[in-house]
């Protein structure tokens, strides 16, 4: 064997070496319990933090255009800010629109008692999420709404003032819910009295007619809920 070969072997040995010190002095050290999230009260596992965990959590937690505080602290209603953000995130994917209108469509629905879902829904098939949208008949932004029928419910209230979304929003989640008390929890005609008015549908009815003109159908496809949160 060379000299150099020699060096070789000798400098692994020292290395194995060093390494079983390292492996035994870890093998002797006392284990600490690992740190999970039910020590502070949630069932979701934390992965080990180099801080006390109580520091950690009290921090403010950043996420998307929100901030979510203390999104783990415990039952002071953080829990249930984590779950909207990923409601109004789950829907901002799903139609493709900013989170910022996501998280508006789905909290006014939410304080007008309309479910989320339906919400969306009804959204989308009035004017694909365009707050500045006119129809043919005068009506105007996300909800479509007549200024006629928005006066009942903001006197006064302008055009130009139905192109706020959060304006529009809630006088168009408080008519259709208005709507669904007036008909008795029938979501069907309420849809429909809400898209081709109260005089069509109830003219359609008294003479025997069903009101149904596809609107109903194409907005409740697939949907199971009752329309509104008790």
């Amino acid at each position: 064997m060379t000299y150099s070969s020699l060096r070789r072997a000798a400098a692994r040995a020292v290395v194995a070496g060093l390494v079983a010190v390292a492996v035994v002095q870890l093998a002797s050290r006392p284990q600490s319990p690992p740190t999970t999230a039910a020590a502070s009260g949630e069932s979701l596992e934390l992965a080990p933090l180099w801080r006390h965990p109580g520091d950690v959590l009290a921090r403010p937690v950043r996420s998307g255009p929100w901030r979510l505080r203390n999104v783990l602290a415990g039952p002071d209603g953080s829990a249930g800010e984590l779950l909207r953000w990923n409601q109004a995130f789950t829907y901002a994917r799903r139609y493709r629109i900013s989170m910022e209108l996501a998280r508006q469509i789905h909290d006014i629905a939410i304080e007008e008692k309309i479910e989320p879902e339906l919400a969306f829904r009804l959204v989308k098939l009035e004017s694909r999420f365009d707050p500045n949208v006119v129809s043919h008949a005068g009506a105007i932004g996300l909800t479509q709404l007549m200024v006629g029928t928005a006066r009942y419910f903001q006197p006064g209230i302008t055009a130009e003032e139905l192109t706020d979304p959060a304006t529009n929003l809630r006088i168009g989640f408080r008519y259709l819910r208005g709507l669904i008390r007036e008909h008795d929890g029938d979501l069907r005609l309420a849809l429909l009295t809400y898209n081709r008015g109260p005089a069509a549908v109830q003219a359609a009815l008294e003479s025997g007619e069903d009101p149904a003109n596809g609107y109903d159908r194409i907005l409740m496809r697939g949907y199971r809920g009752r329309g509104v949160i008790d």
